[in-house]
């Protein structure tokens, strides 16, 4: 098919840095770490990376080769391959469901995203020096429970990401990617280099990759499954609106593999910065997700250079965060400029703001408008903001995963999957079919089994 309307990256290069962009975010530094401390250390990394082989690419490549052979925004994409392929117009909701996945996500991704900017300028003014545990919860308590600071924090970040999304795609997404990605690698590879010397490197690998099996559970085992399928952004619309971009002779198959790759490197990477420090100064390595903003600053509270490395590893959050909104905003720009003819700029700035005015509800979760509720036996706090995180990471994306593998692998002519994916024997393209159609189907829907509780029930 031709170009999509939007755009197009100038190189396979370009689509890698945009989608391992999209990939990488607060999930792979924020939410990874805690997850493998959480879970044992070196055997959950080790069926996590089956997992990404396993569900996260051969998906991941279904979702670039349905974005790809549409060159639309996903719901257009979705409503044109279903009629070529001569099956119920239905499956159009695949494109809903993932832009409205994206688009809420969006709106709570930027309060938390906003958090790490705060943080920033926290670090860099000192406000971390010789912080005590009770300091750092008081910091971050203070932070999360005052709206009109959290409310400047959002809109600052949001303004960033709306800014590059309205450039369009080669003069604000990819220009932005080709910085913002490698200078991630870089800060990513520099506080690895200070936990070598400042904390205990040595505890920290052992911790990482020794495998000790006994502290695997089926719990952990579905968890990793959970981190490899989120991780990589999959189910939301924001991969296959940049595999609408892909120039036709790039493969996907290589190009794919690239990213998961990247994506992977990057949560083993900050795993390697933050375990080390966290070992070296006695701290808990399973604090959950309190483990990046009440945690570690009580690290870089104390050692030496801690408010210079402390700064540098909230501006790389501030970076991962940047190029995952940026993602999740193009769905719902595209299919604006699609549909109602809107100019980039204008579509850009409307679903900013329809998305800022959605994140009020997650900062005002936080502190007035939080309430408690129970969710399959589990207490739940901060009311709309955990409801919008549990309908969308618990239900939309693992629903949508399952149906891009089912319409890709299921629906859609050999000829066509053969023609887009030409991959060069046949052996490689069977391997795909059979973990499209059948491996990663099944074991997405054990995650979402495990996500309501289904399983502990049929298991007990």
């Amino acid at each position: 098919m031709a170009a999509s309307i939007h755009g197009q990256w100038s190189s396979r290069w370009a689509f890698i840095l945009a989608a391992t962009g999209s990939a990488v975010g607060l999930g792979n530094i924020w939410r990874f770490p805690y997850m493998v401390g959480e879970n044992g250390g070196g055997a959950f990394v080790l069926v996590y990376l089956v997992c990404v082989a396993v569900i996260g690419i051969p998906i991941m490549m279904a979702e670039v080769l349905l974005g790809r052979r549409g060159r639309m925004s996903p719901i257009q994409t979705m409503g044109a391959l279903a009629r070529i392929e001569g099956t119920s117009p239905s499956w159009s909701l695949i494109g809903w469901m993932g832009m409205l996945a994206g688009f809420l996500i969006l709106s709570y991704y930027s309060v938390i995203a906003g958090w790490t900017v705060a943080y920033v300028f926290r670090s860099a003014s000192g406000g971390l020096d010789l912080i005590t545990k009770d300091g750092a919860g008081a910091m971050f308590g203070a932070l999360v429970s005052d709206p009109e600071k959290l409310l400047a924090w959002h809109t600052i970040f949001m303004v960033m990401t709306v800014i590059v999304s309205a450039r369009g795609v080669q003069h604000g997404l990819e220009k932005a990617v080709r910085f913002l990605m490698p200078a991630l690698f870089i800060l990513l590879l520099v506080l690895v280099g200070y936990a070598m010397n400042a904390g205990d490197f040595a505890r920290g690998v052992e911790f990482m990759f020794h495998a000790d099996f006994s502290k695997i559970t089926a719990g952990a085992v579905l968890d990793a499954m959970g981190q490899a399928f989120f991780s990589l952004s999959l189910g939301m619309g924001a991969i296959m609106m940049y595999g609408s971009y892909l120039p036709q002779d790039s493969s996907i198959s290589t190009t794919t593999a690239t990213i998961a790759l990247a994506d992977t490197a990057v949560a083993v990477l900050a795993g390697l910065a933050i375990f080390p420090i966290v070992f070296a100064f006695g701290l808990e390595v399973n604090a959950g997700p309190s483990l990046i903003f009440q945690t570690l600053p009580i690290a870089f509270g104390q050692m030496p250079g801690g408010a210079f490395f402390g700064t540098l590893f909230f501006v790389l959050l501030v970076f991962a965060a940047w190029t995952s909104a940026i993602s999740l905003l193009e769905p719902a720009v595209a299919w604006l400029v699609e549909k109602r003819g809107w100019t980039r700029i204008m579509a850009a700035a409307w679903a900013g703001i329809v998305a800022w005015a959605l994140g009020i509800v997650t900062l005002l979760s936080f502190s007035s408008w939080d309430f408690s509720f129970h969710f399959f036996g589990s207490q739940k706090s901060n009311g709309l903001f955990t409801i919008f995180e549990i309908l969308t990471n618990n239900i939309m994306l693992p629903l949508g995963g399952i149906l891009i593998a089912v319409f890709a692998g299921w629906k859609m002519a050999s000829a066509h999957t053969r023609e887009e994916l030409a991959i060069g024997n046949d052996f490689g393209y069977a391997l795909w079919v059979t973990l499209t159609r059948f491996v990663a189907p099944a074991l997405v829907f054990l995650i979402f089994l495990n996500l309501f509780g289904v399983l502990d029930w049929l298991l007990g």
